[in-house]
């Protein structure tokens, strides 16, 4: 069948007129408002319904979610956001929560975060493995250093995030990858320096300060012992295992600065 000119142009005029026309609901709102507001009741029934996110709202526009309130600790803020990802719709989720824990001095944060950290996982056997750095400004914290496995470095994040006073946490720990060979070197290392008769004080410790990090049969030393005798031994008995390609002492001398 055919069609004149006049009538295509008019047919084309119309279709064109008719989709730059938003669609309209029954109930006289654009469908695109209708959903957002559905999807915002979502949001708030299902990822901001526990009671330590009582404080947050959502809204919406699009399918973007933007969440603003406050919370008591860094973990909740990243938590809200992580149920409002998993909610089906959300586009996106521009994470405006402000972390209203008491405000500490970072040297006093740090000093905290180290300790907790230090004493992390003890039970787990991989404590003198993890040589994990803990760095604060203004509230933010960095970490840095080596983890034995992914769960020591979620662990100290963990940790981290729900301490009070801590505004942000970024976590550049590098995890050490899987090696049969660094994992033999690793306990025979640990054998040789904890089990010297003068180093083996410090095997009463949890916390075990003489942290072993190795990766591709390189060794480096860190944490602290109390004097430079020790530091030499740590490093003859660490330079001595079989395999060890490299060692790098880092170990800090009580009483002494970092730079010495």
């Amino acid at each position: 069948m055919k069609m004149n000119r006049g009538k295509c142009l008019l047919v084309l005029t119309t279709a064109w007129i008719l989709g730059s026309i938003n669609v309209i609901s029954a109930k006289g709102l654009p469908l695109s408002s209708q959903n957002d507001s559905s999807l915002q009741a979502e949001v708030t029934s299902k990822a901001l319904n526990k009671p330590k996110l009582q404080n947050v709202e959502a809204s919406l526009h699009d399918g973007v979610v933007t969440l603003t309130g406050s919370v008591e600790v860094f973990n909740l803020k990243e938590e809200a956001d992580k149920r409002t990802h998993r909610i089906k719709g959300v586009k996106a989720v521009l994470n405006n929560i402000e972390v209203t824990n008491p405000d500490i001095p970072d040297s006093l944060l740090q000093e905290k975060l180290v300790k907790a950290i230090s004493y992390d996982r003890t039970s787990y056997g991989t404590t003198a493995f993890n040589a994990i750095a803990v760095t604060v400004r203004n509230g933010a914290v960095t970490l840095t250093g080596h983890a034995y496995r992914s769960i020591d470095a979620d662990s100290a994040e963990a940790i981290t995030a729900n301490t009070p006073g801590v505004k942000d946490v970024v976590n550049k720990i590098e995890v050490d990858p899987l090696s049969p060979m660094d994992d033999r070197i690793r306990i025979q290392v640990f054998r040789s320096v904890y089990g010297f008769p003068s180093l083996n004080k410090y095997a009463n410790d949890p916390e075990k300060p003489i942290r072993i990090s190795v990766q591709s049969g390189n060794v480096t030393l860190y944490g602290a012992v109390d004097s430079q005798a020790d530091k030499d031994a740590a490093n003859i008995r660490a330079t001595g295992v079989p395999g060890v390609f490299t060692v790098t002492n880092k170990l800090q001398v009580a009483g002494t600065s970092p730079k010495e």
